[in-house]
C-alpha cells in the first residue's frame, strides 16, 4: 500500500452520557471519548492497517493532548496537527436514545480546529497515490473552510482522489440553508460521496430517492455511497446501481459507525491501489466485497460504545464476519 489517506477537519472530545435513554438536559454523568468524523475516519483506516494522516488544529490544552495520544495509539500520523493558544479543543456532549441514536450539544465558538489556515496546508504533502477525505462540520465560515479548499486543490493538482461525507450537524450552523449551501459548494469538487438516508432529502431538496441521488452527480462526482444504517448501503455510479444488506447487531452506540463505514471503503480502495481514473471500474467490479466489508465495520462499531475506541482492527472484522450473516441472506 503506497498511498495515504489524509483526513482534514475536526477532532474533538465527545462527552457521552452514561445513562442511555435520558435526554441531554437530564444527563448527569458522562464518559470522555475521542471523536470528530475526520479523526474517526483516519483512525478507522489506520486500525485496519492502512496509512492515514489527520490535518487539523487542536488547543494547547489537556483535551488536545488526549486526542493526540489516542490518535497515535491508533497509528494515525499526527505530524500535520497544529496546536494553538488562541482557542480550546472542541467539545461535544452526547446523550444516547434507547435505539443508540444521539442528541448533540457542541462547544466550539470557535474551537481550535476552525483556526487552521490555508497557509498551513502544504502542496508538497500530497501525491497522485493519496486520498483526501473531509466532511461538512468544518465548512462553516472560518479559516478552516479555506484550508479545505487549499487541500482539495493541492491534491487534485497532484492527481489524488477526493472523498466527502457531509455528516450533517445542523446544530452547528446558524440556519439549515447555510449548511446546505456549503455542501453544494464543495460537492462538485469530490470524486467519492457518502450520503445517508437521513441526509439525502435535506441536501438535495428532492423527495424522490432515485432522482435525488442522480442529482448528486455534478462536477467531478463519480461514485455515491448511500448508507441506510442497519439496512446496509447502496452504491451508485453513472453506469450502475448496487445494493448490499447490513448486519444485525445489538446496538450500543451509533457514534462513529458511519465513519467506520467510510474508513473501510477508503481502506479497500487504497489497499488495491485504486486511483481516480480507475475508481469507477474497480468499484463496479468489486462492489460486493467492498460494501460487505464496510457494512461489517459499521455494524461492529455500532455494537461498541464510543467512536475511536470502538473502531475495529482487521482481526475484529475477520472474527465478526466469521460469526455473522448479512441481514436478508440465508
Amino acid at each position: 500500500m503506497k498511498g495515504k489517506v489524509y483526513c482534514i477537519g475536526e477532532a474533538l472530545i465527545d462527552f457521552i452520557a452514561t445513562q442511555k435513554g435520558t435526554a441531554l438536559k437530564n444527563s448527569t454523568a458522562f464518559e470522555k471519548v475521542a471523536g470528530g468524523a475526520p479523526a474517526n475516519v483516519s483512525a478507522s483506516i489506520a486500525k485496519l492497517g492502512g496509512k492515514s494522516s489527520l490535518i487539523t488544529k487542536l488547543g494547547n490544552d489537556a483535551f488536545g493532548d488526549y486526542l493526540i495520544s489516542i490518535l497515535e495509539n491508533s497509528k494515525v500520523e499526527v505530524d500535520k496537527i497544529y496546536r494553538t493558544d488562541e482557542a480550546n479543543t472542541a467539545l461535544a456532549f452526547v446523550s444516547l436514545k434507547n435505539d443508540g441514536d444521539r442528541d448533540f450539544s457542541f462547544y466550539r465558538n470557535p474551537s481550535a480546529d476552525l483556526l487552521l489556515t490555508e497557509q498551513e496546508i502544504k502542496e508538497e504533502w500530497f501525491t497522485e497515490e493519496d486520498y483526501l477525505h473531509f466532511g461538512s462540520v468544518d465548512l462553516v465560515e472560518s479559516p478552516m473552510k479555506y484550508a479545505h479548499k487549499k487541500a482539495i486543490q493541492a491534491i487534485k493538482e497532484r492527481g489524488g482522489l477526493v472523498s466527502f461525507d457531509p455528516n450533517v450537524r445542523l446544530s452547528l450552523w446558524k440556519e439549515p440553508t447555510s449548511c446546505r449551501n456549503a455542501i453544494h459548494e464543495f460537492l462538485p469538487l469530490t470524486h467519492l460521496l457518502k450520503i445517508s438516508d437521513e441526509e439525502l432529502e435535506f441536501i438535495t431538496e428532492i423527495p424522490d430517492k432515485e432522482e435525488a441521488i442522480r442529482s448528486l452527480f455534478v462536477g467531478d462526482v463519480q461514485v455515491v455511497l448511500y448508507t441506510k444504517g442497519a439496512n446496509g448501503a447502496e452504491l451508485y455510479t453513472k453506469q450502475g446501481h448496487y445494493d448490499s444488506p447490513g448486519f444485525t447487531v445489538q446496538v450500543a452506540d451509533t457514534t462513529g459507525a458511519g465513519d467506520a463505514f467510510m474508513g473501510a471503503c477508503l481502506y479497500k480502495l487504497m489497499e488495491n491501489g485504486v486511483t481516480v481514473d480507475r475508481s469507477v471500474e474497480y468499484i463496479q467490479s468489486n462492489h460486493q466485497d467492498m460494501l460487505m466489508f464496510a457494512n461489517a465495520c459499521g455494524a461492529y462499531t455500532a455494537s461498541v460504545m464510543g467512536a475511536i475506541p470502538s473502531l475495529p482492527g482487521m482481526g475484529d472484522i475477520v472474527r465478526f464476519l466469521g460469526g455473522q450473516t448479512p441481514a436478508g441472506l440465508k
